[in-house]
């Protein structure tokens, strides 16, 4: 019991000093603007989930986790609009948005899966994690969505167009998931204090946990992004690589603590549940948001035009997530796959380093045109091992079909 309540006093007291730091307009140091406002993040994922957990008592797993997935990207939103808000009266930030939108996509399975995978594994000493077949609806609006992005860098836009169909997926992926059965969960730890109550009593708690760890959160994505990027930018680092990778890397935090609380407690389906539902939730309605914020910001209603290096980058991300998907298409996700996702994850982010050592007397152009390349083929290298994944395996075949076909028992 009075380790329960001291994990509560932990987790609010991270989250409280940044209430305070805002209420009182206080404005620190770069280090300091970087470690308060994610020490705040930290303490409101750990609230977030424990909020799903609750969740569970009154709802079906797989739409608390799609809630979940849903406030814990509100970072991710809130600093992808505000580059496209920008970008409708700066064209020059669509570079922005699209490089963060990715990054954060990319980073999710790349990095996001395998962690959950090493976290569960430490845990329990298994080497494969096993989703229940209720996973089939965030893979199948996953499959969907990814199937579609192939069309954005063809077409060379992100249109309003984009954002109807891609924002259906997503409606569709939250009305499924609301349709499952109701499985009663194991609650352990500080949530154990709640269970017991009366029904209005967990609802009010779980309601009150989401806002304030989705309140805490939002507030604390973008000073703790913005403190990042001074630090690097004082460090010299490129400024793409700062919004691709680190600005996401902030975002992310919420999910990745929330999976790896989950994964810790042998809870491996939730854990990568909850990574695979943010998933859906960034591959589709983030995108889907994109061209509304940019018309609202000043910007055509034809939608963001792409360059070959946003072309190629959104290319790269929609073959990652064809791959992982086919992965996962057993419904298993195993320690050799775990590595093989973020081996080729860390090698391509070497890519931006490694070619201007190698070609130091290139010009820039050149050099960004041969990058663009090298990922191209690395998004070509996640197709070929996608199709000989199927085609090698009769069992990965089926799965796909069973994948795509309506599901009679719900």
């Amino acid at each position: 019991m009075i380790k329960h309540v001291l994990w509560l006093i932990f987790a609010f007291a991270l989250i409280a000093q940044q209430f305070v730091l805002k209420a009182m307009d206080v404005h620190l140091g770069p280090g300091w603007e970087a470690l308060v406002p994610g020490l705040s993040i930290f303490g409101a994922a750990f609230v977030l989930s424990w909020a799903a957990e609750l969740a569970q008592m009154e709802i079906p797993q797989s739409l608390a986790l799609a809630f979940l997935a849903l406030i814990a990207v509100v970072p991710e939103y809130a600093v992808d609009i505000y580059f496209a808000w920008t970008a409708g009266s700066d064209p020059h930030y669509i570079h922005y948005a699209t490089a963060n939108m990715t990054g954060a996509n990319r980073l999710l399975i790349g990095l996001g899966w395998p962690v959950v995978l090493f976290a569960y594994y430490f845990a329990t000493r298994k080497k494969t994690i096993e989703l229940e077949p209720s996973h089939r609806i965030e893979l199948f609006a996953l499959l969907a969505a990814t199937f579609y992005s192939f069309f954005i860098p063809i077409k060379g836009s992100i249109t309003m167009i984009d954002s109807v169909v891609l924002l259906a997926i997503f409606i569709f992926y939250i009305v499924a998931a609301a349709r499952m059965r109701h499985v009663e969960p194991e609650l352990e730890g500080p949530v154990e204090l709640f269970s017991k109550g009366s029904r209005f009593f967990r609802c009010s708690i779980t309601v009150l946990f989401f806002v304030i760890s989705g309140y805490a959160i939002y507030i604390s994505a973008e000073p703790f992004a913005e403190g990042l990027l001074a630090s690097g930018k004082a460090w010299g680092v490129n400024e793409f690589v700062l919004v691709q990778w680190l600005a996401p890397l902030a975002s992310e935090s919420p999910e990745f603590i929330v999976a790896i609380i989950f994964a810790t407690r042998a809870m491996a389906g939730a854990s990568l549940g909850t990574l695979i539902s943010s998933k859906v939730n960034q591959w589709t309605l983030l995108i889907a948001s994109l061209p509304i914020a940019f018309a609202l910001g000043g910007g055509s209603i034809l939608g963001m035009k792409l360059d070959s290096m946003q072309q190629e980058e959104i290319f790269l991300t929609a073959a990652q997530s064809l791959f992982a998907i086919f992965v996962l298409s057993n419904f298993k996700f195993s320690m050799f796959e775990a590595l093989v996702l973020l081996v080729l994850f860390s090698t391509q982010l070497m890519i931006p380093l490694i070619m201007p050592a190698l070609l130091p007397n290139m010009p820039a152009e050149q050099l960004q045109a041969l990058e663009i390349k090298a990922r191209m083929g690395y998004g070509g290298f996640y197709i070929a091992l996608s199709i000989l994944m199927i085609a090698l395996s009769y069992n990965r075949r089926n799965a796909i079909l069973c994948l795509i076909r309506p599901n009679k028992n719900g």
